[in-house]
Protein backbone atom coordinates (compact mmCIF):
# COMPACT_ATOMS: atom_id res chain seq x y z
CA UNK A 1 0.00 0.00 0.00
CA UNK A 2 1.37 3.43 -0.92
CA UNK A 3 2.83 5.50 1.88
CA UNK A 4 0.67 8.50 1.08
CA UNK A 5 -2.29 6.50 2.41
CA UNK A 6 -0.46 6.06 5.72
CA UNK A 7 0.67 9.69 5.92
CA UNK A 8 -2.87 10.89 5.20
CA UNK A 9 -4.28 8.52 7.81
CA UNK A 10 -1.92 9.84 10.47
CA UNK A 11 -2.74 13.41 9.41
CA UNK A 12 -6.46 12.69 9.83
CA UNK A 13 -5.86 11.17 13.27
CA UNK A 14 -3.83 14.17 14.35
CA UNK A 15 -6.48 16.61 13.10
CA UNK A 16 -9.42 14.78 14.67
CA UNK A 17 -7.91 13.24 17.80
CA UNK A 18 -4.63 15.08 18.45
CA UNK A 19 -0.93 14.39 18.24
CA UNK A 20 -0.94 12.45 21.52
CA UNK A 21 -3.36 9.97 19.98
CA UNK A 22 -1.09 9.57 16.95
CA UNK A 23 1.85 8.77 19.23
CA UNK A 24 -0.29 6.44 21.31
CA UNK A 25 -1.62 4.37 18.41
CA UNK A 26 1.81 4.10 16.77
CA UNK A 27 3.13 2.68 20.04
CA UNK A 28 0.19 0.33 20.50
CA UNK A 29 0.30 -0.92 16.90
CA UNK A 30 3.88 -2.16 17.39
CA UNK A 31 4.87 -1.35 13.82
CA UNK A 32 8.11 -2.65 12.35
CA UNK A 33 9.10 0.87 11.26
CA UNK A 34 7.78 2.70 14.35
CA UNK A 35 5.31 4.62 12.20
CA UNK A 36 7.91 6.27 9.94
CA UNK A 37 6.17 6.52 6.57
CA UNK A 38 7.07 8.41 3.42
CA UNK A 39 4.42 9.34 0.87
CA UNK A 40 6.27 7.53 -1.93
CA UNK A 41 7.13 4.37 0.04
CA UNK A 42 5.24 1.09 -0.14
CA UNK A 43 4.11 -0.67 3.04
CA UNK A 44 2.16 -3.74 4.08
CA UNK A 45 -1.56 -2.97 4.26
CA UNK A 46 -1.67 -4.89 7.55
CA UNK A 47 0.11 -1.95 9.17
CA UNK A 48 -2.88 0.25 8.34
CA UNK A 49 -5.15 -2.37 9.88
CA UNK A 50 -2.97 -2.33 13.02
CA UNK A 51 -3.13 1.47 13.21
CA UNK A 52 -6.91 1.57 12.76
CA UNK A 53 -7.37 -1.19 15.35
CA UNK A 54 -5.24 0.77 17.83
CA UNK A 55 -7.22 3.95 17.05
CA UNK A 56 -10.47 2.09 17.63
CA UNK A 57 -9.22 0.91 21.03
CA UNK A 58 -8.11 4.44 21.94
CA UNK A 59 -11.31 6.19 20.81
CA UNK A 60 -13.96 3.48 21.24
CA UNK A 61 -15.08 4.16 17.65
CA UNK A 62 -15.72 0.95 15.67
CA UNK A 63 -13.06 0.06 13.08
CA UNK A 64 -15.47 0.18 10.08
CA UNK A 65 -16.60 3.69 11.06
CA UNK A 66 -12.99 4.87 11.32
CA UNK A 67 -12.06 3.41 7.95
CA UNK A 68 -15.12 4.98 6.28
CA UNK A 69 -14.29 8.34 7.87
CA UNK A 70 -10.75 7.98 6.57
CA UNK A 71 -12.08 7.27 3.07
CA UNK A 72 -14.10 10.47 3.17
CA UNK A 73 -11.07 12.39 4.40
CA UNK A 74 -8.88 10.82 1.72
CA UNK A 75 -11.27 11.76 -1.07
CA UNK A 76 -11.13 15.39 0.06
CA UNK A 77 -7.32 15.24 0.06
CA UNK A 78 -7.36 13.76 -3.47
CA UNK A 79 -9.59 16.59 -4.64
CA UNK A 80 -7.13 19.15 -3.25
CA UNK A 81 -3.95 17.37 -4.32
CA UNK A 82 -4.97 16.20 -7.77
CA UNK A 83 -7.38 18.79 -9.18
CA UNK A 84 -6.81 17.76 -12.79
CA UNK A 85 -8.53 14.43 -12.06
CA UNK A 86 -11.69 16.45 -11.46
CA UNK A 87 -11.49 18.72 -14.51
CA UNK A 88 -14.63 18.52 -16.63
CA UNK A 89 -16.34 16.14 -14.19
CA UNK A 90 -19.61 17.61 -12.98
CA UNK A 91 -21.21 14.86 -10.88
CA UNK A 92 -20.48 12.02 -8.50
CA UNK A 93 -21.79 9.48 -11.01
CA UNK A 94 -19.51 10.84 -13.75
CA UNK A 95 -16.51 10.70 -11.44
CA UNK A 96 -17.28 7.20 -10.15
CA UNK A 97 -17.84 5.92 -13.70
CA UNK A 98 -14.35 7.14 -14.62
CA UNK A 99 -12.45 5.23 -11.93
CA UNK A 100 -11.17 2.33 -14.05
CA UNK A 101 -10.75 4.06 -17.39
CA UNK A 102 -9.23 7.31 -16.14
CA UNK A 103 -8.56 7.66 -12.39
CA UNK A 104 -6.73 4.35 -11.92
CA UNK A 105 -4.81 4.89 -15.18
CA UNK A 106 -3.55 8.23 -13.84
CA UNK A 107 -2.75 6.74 -10.42
CA UNK A 108 -0.66 4.03 -12.10
CA UNK A 109 1.31 6.73 -13.93
CA UNK A 110 2.21 8.28 -10.57
CA UNK A 111 2.63 4.99 -8.70
CA UNK A 112 3.38 2.15 -11.16
CA UNK A 113 3.57 -0.44 -8.38
CA UNK A 114 0.26 0.54 -6.76
CA UNK A 115 -2.10 -2.38 -6.13
CA UNK A 116 -5.50 -0.89 -6.78
CA UNK A 117 -8.92 -2.45 -6.32
CA UNK A 118 -11.05 -2.92 -9.41
CA UNK A 119 -14.52 -1.63 -10.10
CA UNK A 120 -16.97 -2.96 -12.64
CA UNK A 121 -20.41 -1.57 -13.28
CA UNK A 122 -23.47 -3.76 -13.23
CA UNK A 123 -26.01 -1.08 -14.01
CA UNK A 124 -25.82 2.54 -15.00
CA UNK A 125 -28.65 4.96 -15.51
CA UNK A 126 -29.32 8.64 -15.01
CA UNK A 127 -30.45 8.08 -11.41
CA UNK A 128 -28.71 4.87 -10.41
CA UNK A 129 -25.27 3.32 -10.49
CA UNK A 130 -24.29 -0.15 -9.31
CA UNK A 131 -20.58 -0.70 -8.77
CA UNK A 132 -18.88 -3.98 -7.97
CA UNK A 133 -15.72 -3.57 -5.87
CA UNK A 134 -13.06 -6.27 -5.87
CA UNK A 135 -9.73 -6.33 -4.04
CA UNK A 136 -7.23 -8.67 -2.43
CA UNK A 137 -7.33 -6.33 0.58
CA UNK A 138 -10.23 -6.07 3.03
CA UNK A 139 -10.97 -2.39 2.44
CA UNK A 140 -14.57 -2.20 1.27
CA UNK A 141 -15.11 0.22 4.18
CA UNK A 142 -12.43 2.48 2.68
CA UNK A 143 -14.08 2.25 -0.75
CA UNK A 144 -17.42 3.14 0.85
CA UNK A 145 -15.85 6.14 2.56
CA UNK A 146 -14.28 7.28 -0.72
CA UNK A 147 -17.66 6.98 -2.45
CA UNK A 148 -19.31 8.95 0.37
CA UNK A 149 -16.55 11.55 0.04
CA UNK A 150 -17.25 11.79 -3.69
CA UNK A 151 -20.97 12.29 -3.09
CA UNK A 152 -20.16 14.97 -0.51
CA UNK A 153 -17.65 16.65 -2.84
CA UNK A 154 -20.28 17.07 -5.55
CA UNK A 155 -23.00 18.00 -3.04
CA UNK A 156 -25.55 15.61 -4.46
CA UNK A 157 -28.48 13.86 -2.82
CA UNK A 158 -27.52 10.23 -3.40
CA UNK A 159 -28.35 7.20 -1.26
CA UNK A 160 -25.66 4.55 -0.95
CA UNK A 161 -26.26 0.91 -0.08
CA UNK A 162 -23.52 -1.68 0.30
CA UNK A 163 -23.78 -5.46 0.08
CA UNK A 164 -20.72 -7.55 0.94
CA UNK A 165 -20.51 -10.51 -1.43
CA UNK A 166 -17.46 -12.46 -0.34
CA UNK A 167 -14.36 -12.18 1.76
CA UNK A 168 -11.17 -14.17 1.93
CA UNK A 169 -8.55 -14.17 -0.82
CA UNK A 170 -10.79 -11.79 -2.77
CA UNK A 171 -13.06 -9.23 -1.18
CA UNK A 172 -16.10 -8.21 -3.19
CA UNK A 173 -18.84 -5.74 -2.40
CA UNK A 174 -21.68 -4.24 -4.40
CA UNK A 175 -22.38 -0.52 -4.01
CA UNK A 176 -25.77 0.69 -5.16
CA UNK A 177 -26.12 4.44 -5.56
CA UNK A 178 -29.53 6.02 -6.16
CA UNK A 179 -30.04 9.70 -6.83
CA UNK A 180 -32.89 11.21 -4.82
CA UNK A 181 -35.35 13.46 -6.66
Amino acid sequence: MKGMVFTEFLEMVETRFGLQTVDRIIGQAQLANDGAYTAVGTYDHQELVQLVTALSAATQVPVPDLIKAFGQHLFGRFALGYPRLFEGVDSAFAFLRSIERYIHVEVRKLYPDAELPSFTYERQGPDDLVMLYQSRRPFADLAEGLILGCIEHYGEAIDLRREDLETGATNRSRFTLTRRS
